[in-house]
């Protein structure tokens, strides 16, 4: 492991910044003090972290309050161009936010775990955290869900061993028997739905999303409200357009 000239690990370093920046992340901007109060660390600790990742223009300081700063979008959206389809599957989710009027997603999967690659919302969308580059349990996922059953069952099994089926509400799938009959069922119809496992309220349909190689790359999805989207709307309506977004997908990138 390496060592700087005080004898502090870089690892641990490195470490610490991360975990400053995802606490001035998730509070929207931090105080010093705000730091201090949601770690162990002293307050010069916390004050020479925040100097280096300010001189580096990751951070901004306005009276005292850090914020990130939009230096963060130019390490973001490389990997998502270099991502297969990037640029048709924006297009397509465009197209499902409006031709619904509710919220559409590309969901990419990385290291077991689902990211939005991609949203939009149509004129009711719900509010909701898919910001983009957030990441997700696929088990709880339509989108997910629609990706784990194209796996072999190899990697499904490695999956399952090694990911642990939380619970995020009361409908959420947390055991292995039962996500696998469900998987089952996906091959069987060609689409996944979430009925209030992730969010309770939110009703979801989703399906895997191939390239023009037959490369399993990703899956479009549509949710909104239960009290706006019917079991007819993810059981029919939303597979049927989300199967036909998704050949479309296909096709473009044939002749792309």
């Amino acid at each position: 492991m390496l060592e700087n000239k005080n004898g502090t690990s870089e690892v641990s370093t490195t470490r610490t910044s991360f975990d400053i920046l995802a606490l001035i992340r998730d509070a929207g901007g931090a105080t010093i003090a705000d730091i201090r109060a949601e770690t162990d660390l002293a307050k010069s600790t916390v004050y020479r972290h925040l100097k280096t990742l300010h001189d580096m223009d990751y951070l901004v300081e306005e009276d005292g309050e850090y914020r990130l700063s939009l230096r963060f979008l130019q390490l973001s959206e490389p990997p998502r161009i270099r991502r297969p389809g990037y640029i048709v599957a924006k297009q397509k989710v465009i197209e499902l936010a409006i031709e619904t009027d509710e919220r559409a997603l590309f969901l990419v999967e990385e290291e077991f775990e689902g990211v939005y690659l991609h949203r939009a919302g149509g004129r009711n969308p719900l509010q909701s955290d898919t910001m983009i580059g957030k990441r997700r349990p696929l088990h709880a996922l339509a989108s997910g869900k629609a990706i784990l059953a194209e796996w072999s069952g190899e990697r499904i099994d490695e999956f399952a061993e090694t990911t642990a089926l939380e619970a995020l509400t009361s409908n959420t799938i947390t055991d292995r028997d039962a996500l696998f009959e469900e998987l089952e069922q996906i091959r069987e119809q060609g689409y996944a739905t979430n009925m209030s496992e992730h969010m309770d309220g939110l009703r979801a349909a989703g399906v895997p999303v191939y390239n023009d190689e037959d490369d399993l790359i990703g899956a479009l999805s549509v949710f909104g409200p239960s009290g706006r989207v019917s079991r007819e709307d993810i059981e029919s309506t939303y597979p049927d357009l989300l199967e036909r977004k998704a050949s479309e997908l296909k096709i473009d990138l044939t002749y792309d």
